[in-house]
């Protein structure tokens, strides 16, 4: 990796985890449980590229400091590996529907869990992207946002325009600045991110 990653290890037992992630030269925030986790996330939400996220902690276990995080739409597509003691297939099924990106049980050896790491840090330019992308949805006015929706349902300007009782030149003055706003040239691009950001079903 050329650049310096940002990692944010929420663990009642960093060590020694965090002192090889140093090592290896990433830039490792450890916040010791799930509570001081959130808090540091919400402070700094664009800081990291991924997060170490033990599951047994006080104060907040890691499955509902997961369930804050999928739900807020700042961060919510940052990857995060889970990390627990316990070596059950079922309960490691349930953290990646849960939406966990991956999981490691404790011990283990550190080249596993850096690949991990390095594989997720591959994947997560779209992610990274299509959380930038709700950003820029969530800067809309409500009148744009209503108006992407529909035409993320296919409406045509006229019907947005009989729908809302407003001047179809009016629709089309919205969708420009909407255009603008978010970054997309045409109605499909707009249609697509309106989509990734659950715009749709508004």
């Amino acid at each position: 990796m050329d650049d310096i990653k940002k990692v944010l290890v929420i663990d009642d037992n960093p060590n020694p985890t965090s002192d090889m992630l140093q090592m290896y030269g990433f830039d490792v925030t450890v916040k010791n449980d799930g509570k001081l986790g959130l808090d540091e996330l919400e402070s700094n939400p664009d800081k990291y590229d991924i997060i170490l996220l033990d599951v047994m902690m006080p104060v907040m276990d890691g499955w509902s400091v997961l369930k804050q995080i999928r739900n807020n739409p700042v961060f919510k597509f940052m990857p995060v590996i889970m990390l627990t003691a316990i070596d059950d297939d079922c309960k490691q099924v349930s953290g990646l529907k849960q939406g966990a990106d991956d999981y490691i049980v404790k011990p283990f050896v550190f080249p596993n869990l850096l690949a991990r790491i390095e594989a997720l840090l591959r994947r997560s330019n779209w992610n990274k992207n299509a959380a930038t992308n709700v950003k820029l949805i969530n800067s809309l006015t409500a009148r744009e946002k209503e108006i992407l929706s529909l035409v993320s349902k296919g409406e045509s300007n006229i019907q947005i325009a009989d729908k809302l009782f407003i001047r179809e030149i009016t629709v089309k003055t919205h969708l420009n600045n909407i255009y603008r706003k978010i970054g997309v040239d045409n109605r499909v691009q707009a249609t697509i991110l309106a989509i990734k950001a659950g715009i749709n079903d508004i």
